[in-house]
């Protein structure tokens, strides 16, 4: 990473106290939307919403499905923090600004985030539309020295060395499990293993067969270094993957992926998307003091 890329601590506290200069609500909990997820954030009651565009040191969201807004409001009488659209290292953001929104949400007293991606399913016993609970990461790019925390360590957000084991929060994937099972949705909600690779391709058959060979359950392109820098916070992580399509590892298999497709599923599977995220938010334990 290049000198050029790197962040401040006072870069991440401008947009902080911006965006608390701008709202009443002070979020304590965060809500990363993947491919045709926003409607998470639709659920959000006594909203203050804010185009990427409009918010200093922002990204730009520029992939279709991402609709590019910051939204603050009420789940069940927690206070959040939503993004409709995140940032991919394939649209050629550098990863420090890929995670800028996670940083700024500590400064903003954000304690939990919680991430959602659309991702394609290489254990074979899952299906398109199935949800899939995130227990671990493996994350390529970082394992290639693409890393949001490469350069000067800031002391102020976390440690030089952050521990990746158990990063996502065991309390609230019972929780998660618990809900599902209460409201009828076991049958089609999985755990396992999710891989982030760069994109913008998808997967050739040769990656997806290694893949599927190192214990990988569903492939994406994002959330990894959220997660990460989530984690070298001191952030609570909760993960989840919405199934959207199988990815090919049979020479024989003529069928070929495409954004459209992930999107049309990601549609029919919002909705109970959003009432998973609304009910785990609800039954969250954590301080929501707004002051």
């Amino acid at each position: 990473m290049h000198s050029k890329d790197q962040i401040c601590y006072e870069d991440y506290q401008q947009t902080a106290d911006w965006l608390l200069s701008q709202t009443q609500h002070r979020p304590k909990v965060a809500i990363i939307c993947g491919s045709g997820l926003g409607l998470l954030a639709d659920a959000l009651k006594c909203q203050d919403s804010f185009k990427y565009a409009d918010i200093p040191g922002f990204p730009q969201s520029t992939v279709q499905g991402h609709a590019g807004r910051l939204v603050f409001g009420e789940l069940k009488g927690k206070t959040c923090v939503c993004m409709q659209g995140r940032f991919h290292m394939y649209e050629g953001h550098s990863l420090c600004k890929v995670t800028f929104p996670i940083r700024v949400f500590k400064l903003l007293g954000v304690e939990t985030v919680i991430v959602t991606n659309a991702a394609g399913s290489l254990n074979d016993t899952y299906h398109c539309g199935d949800i899939m609970v995130i227990k671990d990461h493996i994350n390529f790019p970082g394992l290639a020295g693409l890393n949001p925390l490469n350069g000067p360590n800031e002391e102020k957000f976390g440690p030089r060395f952050p521990a990746m084991s158990g990063i996502y929060d065991k309390h609230l994937r019972r929780l998660a499990f618990d809900i599902c099972k209460s409201m009828g949705y076991a049958q089609f909600v999985q755990e396992g293993v999710y891989c982030m690779v760069g994109g913008p391709n998808f997967e050739s058959i040769a990656e997806a067969r290694l893949l599927h060979k190192l214990g990988v359950d569903a492939v994406g392109m994002s959330t990894a270094p959220e997660v990460l820098v989530a984690g070298h916070c001191g952030m609570r992580v909760f993960g989840l993957s919405l199934i959207t399509n199988k990815v090919v590892k049979c020479y024989d298999d003529t069928e070929a992926v495409n954004h459209e497709s992930v999107l049309e599923v990601s549609k029919m599977r919002s909705e109970t998307l959003q009432t998973l995220v609304t009910e785990l938010v609800g039954r969250m334990d954590i301080n929501n003091n707004t002051a």
